[in-house]
């Protein structure tokens, strides 16, 4: 094949794909179907719903998916199979506080690989120095690329809900004592969350109007709160939870419970950020041995050896 012909292939293949997210912004000329007419008025009750109604025409993966289905369709087995499976790309999403489904990330996977792997071959093909390596590794270095380039995602996801949840760590202690605060002047607890995701940002407290949400809509609040620590998958959400649930069951006042989990929480702080100092000073002996210590005897030694040299 000729370049003339690769990159008309090439333009040509791109012209069609912008042209089908074109013709994609048109509207449609048939009849809407029934889950297009009944999905606006079930929003408040279902999640699916929600996902059509949001659902975008235009995004590149969408086109591409449906180009490749097969090949995207493999690869995507392919990474479920080594990289874990659906419960755990969901149970991260979740936590990072994602709205894409564990298909749709598998779909931006599969893409970042594709991307990886192009570089790769476009690496080895116009770089001189690895134009001279064996054949074989020029033809694993794209390879390499792509199993990176997935990891890669995989790993953006994972520090991603690591961070989300580490943020709702460090907001609970304040969270707890703003609805010991509630309950005390005499509010329910269902009125409690209300206020304390009215009232304050962070993602704790977007985790909790998500609760009272559902509350609203006919779901028992035992339920709301058991999926919230499903979802989450965060130990002191989860304690918290269960001792919720429990006094609601048993009668036990919540004002003194959550108290109590406060405390509790601010003492697990305490004893983190005590961890994270001694780790930290472990590590500032690196330079301490390593840089600043060696200079300093260099500059105490190095007068004495010069005098000496020089023989004064």
């Amino acid at each position: 094949m000729s370049a003339p012909l690769a990159w008309a292939l090439f333009c040509g293949t791109a012209l069609g794909v912008g042209l089908w997210s074109l013709a994609s912004l048109v509207p449609r000329l048939s009849r809407p179907r029934l889950v297009q007419r009944l999905a606006p008025y079930i929003l408040d009750v279902s999640a699916e719903a929600r996902a059509f109604v949001g659902r975008t025409t235009v995004h590149p993966i969408p086109v591409l998916g449906t180009l490749f289905a097969p090949t995207f369709g493999g690869l995507k087995r392919g990474f479920a199979a080594v990289l874990g499976g659906t419960d755990t790309i969901e149970r991260r999403l979740r936590q990072s506080g994602s709205s894409r489904t564990a298909d749709a990330f598998r779909s931006e996977q599969v893409v970042w690989s594709l991307i990886a792997l192009a570089a790769g071959a476009a690496a080895v093909t116009t770089v001189p120095t690895l134009r001279t390596l064996p054949v074989l590794m020029q033809v694993g270095l794209p390879a390499i690329a792509g199993v990176c380039g997935a990891l890669a995602r995989d790993w953006a996801l994972k520090r991603a809900a690591t961070a989300r949840l580490a943020r709702m760590q460090s907001e609970f202690p304040t969270v707890l004592e703003f609805m010991t605060l509630s309950l005390s002047a005499g509010e329910g607890i269902l009125d409690a969350l209300g206020r304390v995701s009215r009232t304050s940002t962070g993602e704790l407290s977007r985790e909790l109007a998500g609760v009272v949400a559902d509350v609203r809509t006919g779901v028992p609040l035992s339920a709301a709160l058991q999926n919230l620590a499903r979802r989450i998958a965060l130990p002191s959400v989860t304690r918290l939870v269960d001792q919720v649930v429990g006094a609601l069951e048993r009668g036990t006042p919540l004002a003194d419970v959550l108290r109590a989990q406060a405390q509790d929480a601010r003492d697990e702080a305490r004893r983190g950020l005590i961890e994270v100092a001694g780790k930290k000073e472990v590590a500032m002996l690196v330079p301490l041995v390593f840089l600043i210590l060696p200079m300093t005897i260099l500059f105490a030694i190095f007068p004495g050896l010069f005098i000496l040299q020089s023989g004064f």
